[in-house]
């Protein structure tokens, strides 16, 4: 799966640009499914048919948090708008990569040195420009509306991968991993790569009531515990796939969430118990879909979540995968 992971993170695809990404998936996920479409406004849904007569939603989101190109002033530099939730501690420094090849770097206004002498003390939006060698708007090699993602970069350090998107290329790899390792599933499945889920869950809130699941479960990465000092949370890097309880968005269904620990129990795959405090995924839209939707998620455990260098366990992607083929090829019981 590292390979998948590896083209996943480096290819360009910030929220409302996904159409690389969705290439890619397709191209990836067609061998081991029957169908594969897009929609109208651009989820990629594969299909794969079962023995049985529900249908199962798995949903991953194919979009990264970036930036929009707002201004470009007379010198060249640019103003930009977030898209998604990007955190200005990350931005000193940092480097974008546009659709067309273009590089920009972060800086901000900084008239009394305060980057150099208190970098936690951070300015504003309005602040943060954005350098893309240009020394005049006529010779700037972007333009306002064009979109960047944070510079891709993968480091595979054994069991443990850094990268900039695994939130939620990861989630991509394994929905793409476990259509190749599912022959027989019990019910029709859907694998649903999802659109602008860092403003809002736009393409689960579309896809789910597309597809009208009988069961849902996004797949996404979750915060943990296991830094020095962090907030407390009862989940590491390392201890296996993550079955989500509830976040700031949903309460997983239980009947969902207890299917989900029957099979870890039962085929010995670790996991953990996730309460997220902050943050949630598309199973908070799908769940509300049409007339409801039993929902639940599966989370593959990640570092420094929304940064340059997330960081997951290969193992914990294996067990989100072990875990998901499993339920898939059970009839369901929920």
């Amino acid at each position: 799966m590292k390979e998948v992971i590896e083209r996943l993170v480096n290819v360009f695809g910030p929220t409302g640009r996904e159409d690389e990404v969705a290439r890619l998936i397709e191209t990836e996920i067609s061998p081991y499914v029957d169908e594969v479409r897009r929609d109208a406004v651009g989820n990629l849904i594969a299909f794969k048919k079962g023995s049985g007569g529900g249908k199962v939603m798995l949903a991953a989101h194919m979009d990264e948090i970036g930036v929009v190109v707002s201004h470009i002033d007379e010198h060249g530099f640019c103003r930009v708008k977030p898209v998604g939730y990007v955190l200005t501690a990350t931005l000193v420094g940092s480097r974008v990569r546009f659709e067309n090849g273009a590089v920009g770097v972060f800086w901000a206004e900084d008239p009394d040195g305060r980057l150099w002498e208190s970098p936690t003390t951070l300015p504003d939006w309005d602040k943060w420009f954005l350098d893309v060698g240009a020394t005049s708007r006529d010779d700037s090699p972007v333009k306002v509306g064009d979109f960047a993602a944070f510079y891709p970069v993968f480091h595979d350090l054994g069991n443990r991968l850094i990268a900039q998107s695994f939130d939620d290329r990861v989630g991509c790899a394994v929905l793409i991993e476990v259509a190749k390792r599912v022959h027989n599933p019990a019910n029709d499945v859907y694998f649903v790569f999802t659109i602008q889920e860092e403003i809002g869950l736009k393409g689960a809130v579309v896809s789910a009531y597309d597809v009208s699941p009988d069961v849902g479960i996004a797949v996404d990465v979750t915060l943990t515990g296991d830094v020095p000092k962090a907030y407390p949370m009862a989940v590491s890097l390392g201890k296996g796939t993550a079955i989500k309880v509830a976040d700031s968005g949903m309460i997983a269904h239980v009947g969902v969430r207890d299917a989900l620990v029957r099979v870890a129990e039962e085929k010995g795959i670790p996991y953990q118990m996730e309460v997220l405090a902050g943050g949630s995924t598309d199973a908070a839209a799908i769940q509300l879909s049409r007339g409801g939707v039993p929902t639940g998620a599966v989370s593959v455990p990640s570092r420094y979540v929304h940064t340059k260098a997330e960081m997951i366990d290969i193992r914990d992607v294996e067990a989100s995968v072990e875990l998901l083929e499993e339920f898939l090829i059970r009839p369901l019981e929920i």
